[in-house]
């Protein structure tokens, strides 16, 4: 396994603004937030040598998320999506893409993302389903899915399924949005055009759903949209999907997991993806578990859902740090 998947993501950042200098680091630190600032500071001040490999593969990484957000801005997003799978292949131009989405997606409503989840409901439960979708496209996933379960199960539906359908909207309408929510917040942000919404977000969304809020809407969501519905899912990734994943991800985030997680988790899953766990795992982690499964007895489904959706949580932190590749929708690639 490289190092480079032993950093961190501010890690990576601190490694990639040593190797500018100090005199174009200080133009960077420039743009920066005093929070950013303070804790990029810290982490260059934390980071020990590090190895030419490992340089220029983080380097490398950053040089590729660059060139993949020029694309899209000069061409679009399928037009970049052309070009990295070329460039790249498939699976590597579908990891950079959603990385870069996702950051372009954090330019505005800012404040939205900073707010408490049960603000951000009580400001906006009474507006129209759109509006709510438009608002949830900018927050993050996890205040997103809050918020959605919280919502009237009549709202529920029609708020994810315009989420999923949304594909770019007007500076006019975020900036009407966004000066309503200014008389709550206290707050406004430049807008522009950007990539908001979609399939993919939603899927982020419901990776973030309780399993029995995920369970009502994909069911409610299929007698409106059947089609809609299994396009999300091939987007999600759930905890049976770990069979998807290749080894060295799998041991990556088995170093991160708490084991009562993961014997619960074990303990509810199927054969398939106990087996692929346990050939990851070191013989002692294996014997260990093993042993305490012997003695696990009783266990309620909804422990086994949560541990689960823990473990996933993990997974999908570490992917957004860059450390592992998850594979989304691919399982029909892998599994023969």
């Amino acid at each position: 396994m490289a190092e480079t998947t032993k950093l961190s993501g501010k890690q990576k950042a601190a490694a990639i603004i040593i190797s500018l200098g100090a005199d174009d680091a200080s133009k960077i630190y420039k743009f920066l937030k005093e929070d950013e600032i303070e804790q990029l500071t810290y982490e260059i001040s934390r980071l020990e040598h590090l190895d030419s490999e490992t340089m220029e593969e983080t380097l490398k990484n950053f040089y590729d998320l660059c060139l993949t957000q020029k694309v899209i801005t000069e061409g679009g997003f399928e037009y970049a999506r052309s070009v990295l799978e070329k460039a790249f292949g498939s699976q590597v131009a579908t990891s950079l893409l959603e990385r870069v989405t996702k950051t372009m997606r954090t330019k505005s409503f800012e404040f939205v993302r900073k707010a408490d989840y049960k603000n951000l409901l009580a400001i906006i439960q009474n507006e129209h389903p759109q509006t709510i979708a438009l608002i949830l496209s900018y927050a993050r996933a996890d205040q997103a899915s809050a918020v959605i379960a919280d919502l009237p199960k009549e709202k529920r539906i029609d708020v994810v399924e315009r989420i999923a359908k949304m594909d770019r909207t007007s500076p006019e309408i975020i900036r009407y949005v966004e000066q309503e929510l200014e008389k709550k917040f206290n707050s406004i942000v430049s807008v522009d055009f950007t990539e908001i919404g979609g399939i993919n977000y939603v899927a982020d969304i419901m990776n973030n759903m309780d399993r029995s809020n995920e369970k009502y809407i994909f069911d409610e969501l299929s007698k409106k949209d059947a089609k809609l519905s299994d396009e999300i899912r091939m987007r999600m990734f759930v905890f049976e999907d770990i069979v998807t994943m290749d080894s060295m991800s799998i041991q990556r985030f088995l170093r991160e997991v708490d084991s009562k997680d993961l014997v619960y988790a074990i303990k509810g899953s199927n054969k398939d993806v106990a087996d692929t766990l346990f050939n990851n795992m070191s013989t002692k982690m294996g014997e260990t578990i093993k042993s305490e499964l012997d003695y696990t007895h009783n266990v309620r489904l909804r422990d086994v859902e949560e541990a689960q959706q823990r473990i996933v949580s993990v997974i999908r932190r570490l992917e957004e740090e860059g450390e592992l590749v998850i594979a989304k929708g691919g399982k029909d690639d892998i599994i023969v």
